[in-house]
């Protein structure tokens, strides 16, 4: 039986994998950074884009907290405080995002992330938690 937290990481986990799916469906057309710039609906696509990646950035740091930092460690691959940061830029300093930054993030982060996303679903499930 699990704890109330890995039942709320295992939440968290899913939202995520559902946000990286929004994400990959909705930027197939972009194929540069200056894509995202070019017209007010990819400009649309960027904002949506960074609303996902925030909440990423805060299941990161909630799953952190839940965990009591046990978790990312089995999971090194990942730049876990890198996500973390890249949430605090867009919520909180949202002149400063850089559609390159966001770019390279989708192209070249995301499908990492997705499979550490599934790979620590399976630990938790096989191992009841953490």
């Amino acid at each position: 039986m699990y704890e109330d937290s890995v039942y709320r990481i295992l939440e968290l986990i899913d939202g995520m994998l559902d946000s990286i799916g929004v994400i990959q469906t909705r930027t197939t057309h972009i194929e540069s950074a200056n894509d995202f710039l070019l017209s007010p609906d990819n400009m649309f696509v960027l904002d949506g884009v960074c609303m996902k990646l925030i909440f990423i950035g805060e299941s990161v740091k909630t799953i952190d907290r839940l965990s009591k930092g046990n978790l990312f460690p089995l999971f090194p691959s990942i730049p876990w405080r890198d996500i973390m940061k890249l949430r605090d830029v867009i919520a909180h300093h949202y002149f400063k995002i850089d559609a390159d930054i966001v770019f390279s993030t989708i192209k070249e982060d995301l499908l990492p992330l997705e499979v550490a996303l599934i790979e620590m679903k399976g630990y938790l499930q096989e191992n009841d938690g953490f």
